[in-house]
């Protein structure tokens, strides 16, 4: 089979075609990305809804009932997964950003999932090294400060339980990380994390070209 069989390029039209025939025209996640987007240029740092709506859906694939993220933003990614977890699933939120946060709290109250969000407002890393040894998760999202990333992954992946799931955000960085003459900080790290899941004994891995690329990892 021909190379270009394989994939195809993602037009605008077939974009819409995508996003249009999955479940991903929830009223209150498209009302928070409506008013997220009203804070300009810095709102592209939001999930596609494709991306939450296979957030959810593994999310709760798996039975997760503990959950981390690192990066909430405006809470949207936030929203997919809590919904996703059982009554009693509960959700750990890093982040650095009191005024982007507090949208989300807004929209996770409405939703009734604020019960199962527990928010933190500090580096994620500080964050996650002080749980204790015995706290474990089930699913965990990465999309935060890129050079961070490396710290994060080995800070969650030692507390996931086996069988859980690592998604990481923006690991095709637009692309740059196939570009070698893109030597910026963000880029030489999400490059080096990249080539280390591609080895990584400990887990099963798998790049998707879904939004900005998203990396799915699976712990042995």
């Amino acid at each position: 089979m021909p190379d270009h069989a394989k994939y195809i390029s993602l037009t605008p039209q077939i974009y819409k075609y995508l996003e249009s025939h999955g479940h991903n025209a929830d009223p209150l996640r498209a009302e928070l990305a409506a008013e997220t987007a009203k804070l300009g240029p810095i709102s592209g740092m939001q999930i596609a809804a494709e991306q939450g709506t296979l957030m959810g859906l593994l999310a709760a694939a798996i039975g997760a009932r503990s959950a981390v993220e690192v990066g909430t933003f405006t809470g949207y990614s936030a929203l997919c997964v809590a919904r996703a977890l059982p009554a009693d699933g509960k959700l750990l939120c890093c982040d650095v950003n009191a005024e982007w946060t507090s949208m989300g709290r807004r929209y996770w109250e409405r939703a009734g999932v604020a019960n199962k969000i527990t928010l933190k407002l500090a580096p994620a890393a500080e964050t996650l090294k002080a749980l204790p040894a015995s706290h474990t998760f089930d699913f965990a999202f990465i999309d935060a400060d890129k050079t961070s990333y490396a710290i994060y992954y080995e800070e969650i992946l030692k507390r996931l339980r086996p069988n859980g799931l690592i998604l990481i955000d923006n690991v095709l960085w637009s692309g740059a990380v196939a570009d070698e003459t893109k030597q910026e900080s963000d880029t030489q790290a999400l490059r080096k994390l990249n080539d280390f899941i591609a080895t990584d004994t400990r887990v099963e891995a798998v790049m998707l070209g879904i939004a900005d690329g998203l990396t799915i990892v699976r712990k042995k």
